[in-house]
């Protein structure tokens, strides 16, 4: 599997990255067993990029991703975590979490993006995980907290990045205006885009891939299915868009996609992870897997060859944003260099 550069850093990422918030319990219980067997479903595979956070699973994320990856060579590897969310002693607890992890809550989160907050955050988490450092760290939604965020975190992170503790900084976020506020004015070198530039949704092209090619950043494309809509070959009623229910238009709108994708011999899936690449400011496409099979089932998709035109065709029947790269004004593909 191909690696790409995160810009001005020594980090590397393996363009298909294992995003660890399933293996924290995720909307439902994933057992230990099938958590280790997916990260080494994802080794096998040639990923070497995984992505954790306090927030999966309460910690949980964090500990099975150490204890899989903790007696490979570390050189071998890149490890991103989280942080502003502080996980804390729960004083009131119900029994189980309420943010979306099948887990006890025996802890809390709590929101902070000080200084002192990161620093903590950031020996918590290899506390937890028991490796000896993270190459990369996000800054976490923080949507509500711009300016602590801007001013305390970051500078905090950059120090780190820095003194070589840390090998990139960034953040990661459900929208694009926000990040492209972070590659433009602070000392970001990667943000982690969920959802706003995929075949159903190119906002991310008003905002964020524009600062990342100005400032010569990058970014790790997200929620590439938006939620499931685009998982399969077939979309049907029912299936989820951005965690709810897909309205009709866009289940319509996905299926012509879909076919579009059938008549190039491929499948609207392998499109979907196929497409972030066509912008030259996203390195890296990272999936939720929480099984060797779909480990194995998203590998295959993202080795899948892709005839050309198959953007310039969605283009011109008004399925892409009319400015979306393509093969014929600089777009390129995973496997096209």
């Amino acid at each position: 599997m191909r690696h790409r550069k995160i810009t001005n850093t020594s980090v590397e990422v393996s363009e298909l990255g294992f995003g660890a918030s399933v293996i924290g319990n995720l909307y439902r219980v994933t057992p230990a067993e099938e958590a280790a067997a997916a990260i080494e479903a994802a080794w096998a595979a040639g990923i070497r990029y995984f992505d954790t956070a306090p927030h999966y699973g309460l910690g949980l994320s964090e500990r099975r991703l150490g204890a899989a990856l903790r007696e490979r060579p570390r050189q071998k590897y890149v490890v991103s975590s989280k942080v502003g969310r502080l996980l804390v002693p729960n004083e009131k607890p119900h029994g189980m979490d309420t943010e979306g992890f099948v887990v006890r809550d025996d802890l809390r989160r709590q929101w902070d993006f000080s200084r002192d907050g990161v620093l903590r955050s950031i020996e918590d988490t290899l506390r937890r995980t028991g490796l000896d450092r993270l190459d990369i760290v996000y800054l976490h939604d923080p949507d509500e907290h711009w300016p602590q965020a801007a001013d305390e975190a970051m500078p905090a992170l950059a120090e780190l990045r820095d003194q070589g503790v840390i090998g990139a900084v960034g953040a990661g976020m459900n929208q694009s205006a926000m990040l492209a506020r972070f590659l433009r004015e602070t000392a970001a070198d990667v943000v982690m885009l969920a959802g706003r530039y995929t075949l159903l949704d190119q906002s991310a092209l008003d905002d964020v891939l524009p600062a990342a090619q100005e400032h010569g950043k990058n970014v790790v494309a997200v929620g590439v299915f938006n939620s499931g809509l685009l998982s399969r070959d077939r979309p049907a009623e029912g299936m989820k868009y951005d965690y709810r229910e897909a309205p009709a238009d866009l289940v319509s709108r996905a299926l012509a996609i879909a076919g579009v994708c059938e008549r190039h011999g491929t499948t609207l899936p392998a499109a979907a992870i196929a497409f972030p690449f066509t912008h030259p400011s996203i390195i890296n496409v990272t999936l939720g897997m929480r099984s060797p099979e779909q480990v194995e089932r998203n590998a295959e998709l993202h080795r899948r060859h892709l005839l050309e035109g198959l953007w310039d065709d969605l283009r011109s029947q008004g399925l892409l944003r009319p400015d979306v790269p393509t093969e014929n004004d600089g777009g390129r593909s995973p496997r096209c260099p």
